[in-house]
């Protein structure tokens, strides 16, 4: 990466150690003990932490999606040179979280790096594992969290590569590319002839082949992953050197071990000449520890061909040799970093050796071009390269048969190097031990070979005369066939492979896998329907992802899950990036598929509290699902100021504000209105049988009979209302809006719903939406709040307040724009007469709830006529005037204004569920309240009693309708008995009292 050495990005990944048998030390663990509580402490502080930076991650990938308005594409773009530079800016902050967090765990990242992989610390009595193990989950955490920001980098930077290759910049536009590392392929204007140097050669191959320049991309890339992802060199053979058993410096290098061997035989003999496999008793008398023979010279080639062994030591350090080669050419190092590094160790035939490889003068990634000889011969390598294929081939034959035999070879790492330059595959495949490596194994042996065809068909004089092909080099024999496969299928073959098929179904693989394959819309597609599938299940069903199914779809695909935020969020990216390359112009059904991971994303940001940055990805759905999107989320957002913001987003990323209010109650409503309630309306239940006087039908109001707990469902029903006090205008459709809203509470009065109704009221009050709305709607800020505040209550109709408004004392201008907004305000309140008929039902239930608690508080409602403070009395009487005032517009042409005959019908039965109910509570409380307040209000109820039966009210059907006319009868009846006991005293305020105090004359007088 940017800004670090390789020794320092390096060394925190895992080695390509060698993991044969004769390397593993076959050390027990024991059995892990629980770990302490500071280690869980330090493993939620470290989580909490990563918490917290995925919200910095979340806002600057969603800050850098904004700047370049990709929803705002109308037309799919040919080339990638938009989508670049939001490609590397992703890739950058993955990057530079990479780097925060190995600079935040650098401690447990070196501890990690230190311990040996195969070896398990530990003591005869297992003391030491309580400790380890309690490290172990903080350094797990730490590592995989890295781990998974590497493989996003990687992510990022394949999909810049690929974007390049798929969708190439114009040469032209290609300087002005704001891409700090463009890909350039060679232009296929250079002409090339006999006599050009091999590089030019390569040039011209990856200039007219398509295939191979993809697959050069893909190899480069994966080079480059090795490198920045894998431990330091001299760490990944310190295992193997440790073994050689020797120091350090320039003595301690070659076969030391072997030589010494010689030279002593060599004394013991007093041989003139150089000892030979044919000397007298050399099978005896010169073989190692293991008694093998020993090689008699120090040649390199030595080894393979006397068919001899190396001391043990000598043979370690060959092979730790061999598995540097192997990283470095895996790691695309520089033949000049070979040799280098072979001639620090007096290896530099081993540099030479190697040295041939086309690739080595031309990197597209690091752009390096080595001027050698090589660079600038004009003779093809062709034979160098067969040579390196067939050697590949026999040290595998070697290797495979010195297992058989038992005898000590030539490691599988050599193999693999002479593997890689000559374009063998199954050598190279042998080592693989990643889905990277196979990856690598595969392009780079189709590359090599495809190469080397190119020269043979293209190039014929530059082959060295009399090359035959009877071993295969210009074809694929022996296996190698398989390089020749599609990225789709090998991509889809990798799964099934032993020791990789677990890593090549993880998330991030899968998603490299199939822009490799070059298959991102048919991997977006399936892994969208699975993750329907996540979000609906048997017990739950999702209102934004509905559950989809394909009958194309393998049973067993591996899904990205619902709860993995970081897939979530780099599918989402990639997807809109595609969508602006034309990706989503295929049918509706996949398009809907692959935008799931849009939505879910969302649902997690709304879940994390990133509540406005939905709006930016909800203009990047279809209209449709954008509004149903937003409207499965906005009940989250409780703060009003937050509300602001969010919905002024909406408006600047041109979305339905409407719409989306409308759905989100919508949302909710729609499993609750038809399927579990009907449309009926249960009767109101606040009276019942009074337990002080059993045995009588005396009744009584029920105890906190709103007191019921409100249903998330219903607070966010609420919630989603109070959205419409912020949105200008739109005064009937908010009026409308809760309208439903009382209703469906109504309906739920069974369930508790008439808790949820009176929180309702509460919440969004008519008085609220009149200040919030009237400025917007009549264009100036209305300020007539006392003549409002009576509508609201009902109390004054269009006539009065026109009086009211006016007054002689304006002049003429003023009188006709005062006239004009109160015509328009006439129209408002008729517009929301039925929104204050519920609203003031439900404030009727607040006020009677309210005084059955004072008088439940105070001991109150005992006896016929109970002795009472007077505070207690001046309490009941407040309580009993605020039942008598919100109960008055109830009386009076309640719910008789529907809009169609559908509602009369909904009105008919809400009037006949909820009046006598609500009527007979209050002349309960009017019977008791007499008690405290003034016996004067015995006579109000045959006011009230004249109000329902004299024709004023229509009250009186509601009872006949729902059967209890004779209990409004005994109600009254019942007053009627208790004003024939009063006993009070006629005076001024209460003069018509006295008719009861008539007495007969005495009988003396008849």
């Amino acid at each position: 990466m940017d800004g670090a050495s390789d020794s320092e990005r390096n060394q925190y990944s895992q080695p390509y150690t060698d993991d044969s048998s004769e390397d593993d030390e076959g050390h027990e663990s024991q059995p892990a003990k629980s770990p302490t509580t500071g280690s869980f402490q330090r493993l939620s502080d470290s989580l909490q932490l990563n918490a917290d930076s995925i919200g910095d991650e979340i806002e600057k990938f969603a800050e850098n999606l904004d700047r370049l308005n990709l929803n705002k594409v109308q037309r799919p773009q040919r080339d990638c040179r938009l989508v670049l530079p939001l490609v590397q800016a992703y890739r950058n902050i993955a990057r530079e979280t990479v780097k925060a967090l190995e600079k935040e765990h650098t401690s447990e990242l070196s501890r990690r790096t230190d311990r040996k992989p195969k070896r398990k610390s530990q003591t005869p009595d297992g003391s030491s594992h309580h400790r380890k193990n309690s490290d172990n989950l903080v350094e797990t955490a730490s590592t995989a969290k890295i781990e998974k920001w590497e493989q996003e980098e990687q992510t990022w930077d394949l999909l810049g590569s690929m974007l390049q290759v798929e969708f190439p910049i114009p040469e032209p536009q290609r300087q002005e590319t704001d891409f700090d590392e463009p890909l350039r392929r060679p232009s296929k204007d250079v002409e090339v002839h006999g006599y050009c140097s091999e590089k030019e050669v390569w040039d011209h191959f990856l200039a007219h082949d398509n295939l191979a320049w993809e697959r050069h991309t893909v190899v480069e890339w994966l080079k480059k992953c090795a490198d920045n992802s894998g431990q330091d060199i001299s760490l990944v053979v310190q295992k193997l050197e440790r073994k050689a058993d020797r120091g350090d410096g320039l003595w301690a290098h070659s076969w030391l071990y072997s030589k010494e061997a010689i030279k002593l035989q060599k004394r013991l003999r007093s041989w003139p000449q150089s000892l030979t496999p044919d000397s007298p008793g050399i099978e005896t008398s010169l073989t190692n520890s293991d008694r093998k023979p020993l090689v008699t010279q120090l040649d390199p080639d030595a080894i393979t061909r006397q068919g001899r062994s190396l001391e043990a030591q000598d043979l370690n350090f060959e092979r730790a040799s061999w598995l540097a080669c192997w990283e470095m050419l895996r790691r695309g190092k520089s033949w000049e970093f070979i040799r280098d590094w072979c001639l620090e160790r007096v290896d530099g035939w081993r540099s030479i050796a190697l040295r041939g490889d086309p690739r080595q003068y031309f990197s597209t990634v690091s752009g390096r071009d080595l001027n050698t000889s090589l660079a600038t011969g004009w003779q093809s390598r062709v034979l160098w390269r067969k040579t390196c294929a067939l050697n590949g081939r026999k040290r595998k034959s070697d290797i495979d048969r010195s297992r058989t035999e038992q005898k000590s070879s030539i490691d599988k790492y050599e193999a693999a190097v002479y593997g890689i330059l000559g374009g063998h595959l199954p050598s190279v495949q042998r080592v693989c031990k990643s889905w990277n490596d196979y990856l690598f194994a595969h392009y780079n042996s189709y590359l090599v070979r495809s190469f080397d065809r190119y020269i043979v068909s293209n190039f014929p004089e530059r082959l060295p005369p009399g090359i035959e092909d009877r071993d295969g080099i210009f074809h694929s024999v022996g296996g190698c066939d398989r390089c020749m496969q599609s990225g789709k299928k090998l991509v889809e073959k990798m799964k099934t492979l032993k020791g990789i098929a677990k890593s090549a179904k993880q998330p991030f693989k899968m998603l490299q896998g199939s822009l490799v394959g070059q298959t991102f819309g048919d991997f977006a597609f399936k892994q969208g329907v699975q993750l329907s599938l996540h979000y609906n299940t048997d017990q739950k069903r999702s209102k934004i992802i509905p559950p989809m199914t394909d009958a194309s779809l393998e049973e067993d695909v591996d899904a990205i899950g619902k709860d993995d935020c970081q897939m979530l969020r780099v599918m989402t990216h990639i997807i809109l990036i595609f969508k602006c390359l034309g990706l989503n112009l295929q049918d509706d059904y996949r398009s809907f598929a692959r935008e799931n991971f849009i939505v879910a994303y969302m649902d997690y940001l709304s879940r994390a509290g990133k509540q406005q940055i939905l709006p930016l990805y909800a203009s990047c759905l279809s209209p449709k699902r954008s509004v149903t999107c937003l409207g499965g989320q906005l009940p989250l957002i409780v703060d009003n100021t937050e509300r602001v913001r969010i919905m002024r987003l909406m408006k600047q990323n041109e979305i339905d504000v409407l719409g989306v209010l409308g759905k989100q109650l919508q949302l909710i409503l729609m499993d609750f209105m038809t399927q579990r309630f009907g449309n009926h309306f249960p009767n109101l239940v606040i009276l019942e049988d009074s337990e002080k006087e059993k045995g009588t039908q005396s009744k009584c109001i029920r105890k906190n009979f709103l007191d019921y707990p409100i249903t998330d469902d219903q607070r966010n029903l609420i919630s989603g209302f109070e959205w419409y006090l912020l949105l200008d205008g739109h005064w009937q459709q908010t009026m409308v809006t809760g309208v439903v809203l009382y209703k469906f509470f109504l309906r739920l009065s069974c369930l508790h719903g008439l808790a949820a109704g009176s929180e309702l009221s509460r919440r969004v009050s008519f008085k609220a939406i009149w200040e919030r709305k009237t400025k917007a709607i009549l264009g100036q800020k209305d300020n007539r709040n006392e003549i409002v505040s009576e509508n609201h209550h009902g109390l004054v109709e269009g006539p009065r307040a026109s009086a009211e408004i006016n007054k002689p004392n304006l002049d003429q201008r003023q009188t006709s724009l005062r006239h004009r907004s109160f015509t328009e305000q006439e129209l408002l309140l008729e517009q929301s007469i039925t929104f204050r008929d519920f609203e003031n039902l439900f404030r009727t239930l607040d006020a009677m709830e309210k005084w059955e608690r004072l008088i439940a508080d105070e001991n109150l409602g005992s006896g016929r006529y109970p002795t009472s403070s007077i505070a207690q009395k001046k309490a009941v009487r407040g309580a009993y005037r605020e039942v008598e005032d919100s109960i008055q517009p109830l009386l009076y042409d309640w719910l008789q204004h529907p809009e169609d005959d559908e509602e009369a019908l909904e009105f008919a039965q809400i009037r006949a569920a909820c009046l006598p109910e609500v009527v007979l509570s209050y002349v309960h409380i009017l019977g008791i309240s007499a008690r405290y307040v003034s016996r004067d209000l015995l006579i109000r109820s045959m006011d009230l009693l004249n109000t329902i039966v004299g024709g004023k009210s229509d009250v009186a059907a509601s009872f006949v309708s729902s059967g209890r006319i004779s209990e409004l009868a005994d109600s009254f009846a019942v007053l009627g008995t208790a004003a024939l006991a009063a006993t009070e005293r006629p005076g001024k305020s209460n003069p018509r009292l006295g008719i009861w105090s008539i007495k007969p004359p005495p009988t003396t007088e008849l």
